[in-house]
Formats: C-alpha cells, sequence, structure tokens
C-alpha cells in the first residue's frame, strides 16, 4: 500500500479523543442555551411588536434587513402559533436530550445520533424560512439568521461528538439511541409525553394576539369632514387635534390607528383624530420610487369616495382588516357591506376629482416633510413612526 493511499484512509479514521468529554459537551450546551435565549427574545419582540404601540425592534434598520416586517407577516405563524414560540419549545426539548446525554456514567456515546437528526431537521426548517425570506416577505430578520447558524452549528458539533464518542453511524446509531431512551422510559416517557400534550395545548389554546382589531365605532362619539374634506372623529370641541397620515398596506399604521381610535374612544370630548391619506405606492406617491405597497393608492381613493357618501370609518376599518387577513380587497364586496353602488364605487378609481383630492394629500404631507408612515401632526409638529407619549398623556385619562 502507497503512502499516499495511508494518508488517505486516516483522515477518514475516527479520530483520537484528545480532550475529555465536558470540553466538547458544555461547549454544546452553550450553544443549545443560546439557541434558547436567541428564541425567546424573538418571542417577545414578535408579541410586542402586536401589543406595544411605540415598539420596533433593533434590528428594524431598512426595508431589506427588518425583524418587524418579517413578525408582521403572515409566514410567523405556524399551526396557529408564533414560529419563534416553536423555537422555544423546540430547544427546551433538544436542552432535555443534551441533559440526558450528559449523565451517562460511562461511555457518552449515546443520544447524539438523536441529537443530530433533531437539529438537521431544525436546519431544514431554517432554509425553508430563509427562502420565505428572501422570495415572498422579501425581508430578513438578523436575529432569525442567527438562530439559523446555530442549528447548523448544533448541527456539526452533534455529528462531531457522536464521531469522537460514538461507535455507530448517525442511521444506526439512531436506532441504539431509541433503544436507550426507552431504556430510561421513567423520565423519557414524561417529560415526552409533557412536551406532546403542551404543543396540542398550544396549537389549539395559543391567544392569537396578532390579529389587531380596532375599537367599535361607537355612535355616541362625533364624527364628520373637515372644511376642506378630511374625514374626522372624536371631539366636537377638541382640546387635541392629531393628524394622521397613514397607507392601508402598512403595518404600524394599521397599528397606530388602533391605538388612537381606543385613546379617542376614551376620551371622546378631548380629542379629535383627522385622517389624511399618504399611500407610499410607486404608482401615486413621487417619494417612492420603486414598486412598494402596491394597491394602497387605490384603496385610498376609494376611501375618498365612501367619505362622500358618510361611510368613510367603517371602509377605513374594512380596509384595514380586510387587507391585513387576505392581502387582496374585492370591490364588490365592500360596496354591498357599505350600502354603497357597486358601479359609482368602481367608477370612483378612474375619478380625476377624486385623484386630485389624493394628489393633494400627499402633496401636502410632502411639504410637512412626512418620508414614511405613519405620520401625525400636533400643533404644526410632525412626529413619524409614533406620537411621544408625553405629547397626549395630559389629554387621556
Amino acid at each position: 500500500m502507497s503512502n499516499n493511499l495511508r494518508k488517505f484512509k486516516t483522515m477518514f479514521k475516527k479520530p483520537t479523543t484528545l480532550f475529555p468529554f465536558k470540553y466538547y459537551y458544555v461547549p454544546m450546551v452553550i450553544i443549545a442555551i443560546a439557541g434558547l435565549a436567541n428564541a425567546v427574545y424573538l418571542s417577545i419582540s414578535h408579541y410586542r411588536v402586536y401589543t406595544d404601540m411605540g415598539y420596533r425592534s433593533f434590528c428594524a434598520v431598512s426595508k431589506s434587513i427588518n425583524c418587524d416586517t418579517v413578525s408582521q407577516s403572515v409566514y410567523s405563524i405556524l399551526l396557529n402559533v408564533p414560529v419563534p414560540i416553536w423555537g422555544v419549545f423546540g430547544y427546551g426539548f433538544f436542552l432535555f436530550l443534551l441533559l440526558l446525554a450528559g449523565f451517562q456514567k460511562d461511555t457518552k456515546d449515546r443520544i447524539w445520533p438523536v441529537l443530530f437528526w433533531v437539529a438537521c431537521h431544525f436546519s431544514i426548517y431554517g432554509i425553508v424560512l430563509a427562502a420565505i425570506s428572501s422570495f415572498l416577505i422579501r425581508s430578513y430578520c438578523l436575529m432569525c439568521i442567527v438562530s439559523y447558524m446555530i442549528n447548523f452549528i448544533l448541527m456539526y458539533y452533534a455529528w462531531f461528538i457522536n464521531k469522537r464518542f460514538g461507535n455507530d453511524g448517525l442511521i444506526r446509531g439512531f436506532v441504539k439511541d431509541l433503544k436507550y431512551l426507552f431504556s430510561l422510559k421513567k423520565i423519557t416517557v414524561p417529560v415526552l409525553t409533557l412536551f406532546l400534550i403542551s404543543g396540542c395545548a398550544m396549537v389549539l389554546w395559543f391567544p392569537e394576539y396578532w390579529h389587531l382589531k380596532p375599537a367599535e365605532l361607537s355612535r355616541n362619539i362625533p364624527r364628520g369632514v373637515t372644511e376642506d374634506g378630511h374625514p374626522w372623529i372624536g371631539a366636537e370641541n377638541p382640546e387635541l387635534i392629531i393628524e394622521e397620515y397613514s397607507d392601508y398596506l402598512c403595518f404600524h399604521c394599521r397599528k397606530m390607528h388602533y391605538y388612537l381610535r381606543a385613546m379617542i374612544e376614551a376620551n371622546p370630548d378631548k380629542i379629535r383624530l383627522v385622517h389624511y391619506h399618504f399611500p407610499m405606492d410607486h404608482k401615486f406617491n413621487p417619494l417612492v420610487t420603486t414598486p412598494f405597497h402596491v394597491g394602497s393608492g387605490l384603496l385610498a381613493i376609494l376611501a375618498i369616495h365612501a367619505t362622500d357618501h358618510d361611510k368613510f370609518w367603517e371602509a377605513n376599518d374594512m380596509f384595514l382588516a380586510v387587507n391585513a387577513e387576505t392581502g387582496t380587497v374585492n370591490v364588490v364586496e365592500i360596496a354591498s357591506s357599505l350600502d354603497l353602488d357597486e358601479k359609482e364605487m368602481i367608477d370612483s378609481l378612474n375619478d380625476y376629482t377624486i385623484l386630485a383630492r389624493l394628489k393633494g394629500d400627499i402633496i401636502k404631507g410632502l411639504k410637512l416633510g412626512i418620508t414614511g408612515t405613519p405620520g401625525f401632526v400636533i400643533d404644526g409638529i410632525l412626529y413619524q413612526g409614533q406620537i411621544p407619549a408625553n405629547v397626549v398623556k395630559t389629554f387621556t385619562r
């Protein structure tokens, strides 16, 4: 046998164990805990995106790098449970298996194939999520990318430790691992049953906090139209007037609008909300040069038509809710729901008078310095994204 062939075979021999088991095991545990901590952070961030009116994650840095955009997508929910919650669940299960692997008294060769295949499934799902971010959401979550990296590291590390301490391959070792886990049935059966029951309970009863809903339209709260034709709701003699510039395809516009509506419902004699349209649709807004929020301009036109028939706030709620859930609106169904003439609503899409009013809103917003939505004007001061709590606290109960 030639020297080169011997060297080639030596490369594929099981490596000699140079360090004690703990030097391999402890880093594996640390990495898994890091994955769990990352999943916990993403879970909290997902919750706050929908429930905290002023929240924006630290990695919401641009249109393409934005954890909040990923959280706002329908793909952030799997089987009625937020994806990061499944991450917490998965890393918890992984750490349980790691605990069993660390408690082996003698050979330390079991559970590594199982851990490899579990981490392999994590990694495959990570690839699927990365593809969804790339081709469907078109935005990336930095902390999600961290979790993908952690999954691949765990998969490699499980393979590496099995190579050092295991006597079997990943397939035959997996079968032996299952037999080993069954031999510990006094521990594994109760814990695995708990994981199974918890998973089923989450699917069936997890609170759906991501379904944002506006405050009910109270008939007792005044509403009307300003002299220049903009719909308002709230106090007839307001102490505070909030001018809202929004886009129907903007998640933060929807969240902030619902927040303001709830605030007006609680303070109907002090605050008035006046609505202006500022669609970030490249076909209508000169600020936008590439396709973005396509269709938001047409929705604004339909809303202006509804304003002329004293149906703005009903239409406004419908556009926000329908678009948020299905991504589309049906003009015929909307006209029927609002008790408006179907043909007139369709014709409004080509009404130059309505288009001129929409352009007027956009031009006014541009003059104010609005660069994105939502935008709010209070006493001549522009606030973008959110309204500072100290600005409104004097007028709220």
